[in-house]
């Protein structure tokens, strides 16, 4: 099931990763590492991953990942710029779609939005990026599965 909803603006710490998605592991250990150095924890803050191109146009090796963490009002970026880099996530309307499943499935959920949802409804998606926002830790999951929120921007169709 897909839900319309409004996101705000969030500021986040992120570390890039580039290459298959499969193997976002690495970026996911460093940032998870400074974030907890931080205080920053999944009880407090969200942890989001960003892919920033589809996988059947830009070859393996050069797709982009972004492993974020967002951070709380007041955070002192520039004492953490050498561990990490900062962006601004835009906030707007957003389709919701929550996924639980192992993360090589993951990308059933774009094709559930992307091609069923989406041609059939009165939105189109926008230029912003998509927010997978991590709800669980797979390791730490008895089936070892992610259960994922995943945010695809929208805008009505013209």
């Amino acid at each position: 099931m897909i839900t319309i909803t409004e996101l705000p603006e969030y500021e986040v710490a992120y570390v890039r990763h580039v290459g298959s998605y499969m193997d976002t592991r690495v970026a996911w250990d460093k940032l998870g590492e400074w974030a907890s150095r931080q205080g920053l924890t999944p009880h407090n803050q969200f942890f989001i991953g960003i892919s920033l191109d589809d996988g059947n146009l830009v070859d393996e090796y050069a797709c982009r990942y972004d492993a974020c963490v967002t951070l709380p009002s007041g955070f002192e970026k520039h004492k953490h710029a050498t561990h990490v880099q900062f962006q601004t996530l835009s906030g707007g309307m957003y389709a919701l779609y929550s996924y639980y499943d192992t993360i090589d499935k993951f990308v059933l959920a774009y094709q559930n939005v992307f091609g069923l949802w989406l041609p059939n409804s009165e939105y189109e998606a926008d230029d912003r990026p998509c927010l997978e926002f991590c709800m669980n830790d797979p390791a730490s999951d008895p089936e070892g599965k992610c259960k994922v929120d995943l945010y695809v921007p929208l805008k009505k169709r013209a």
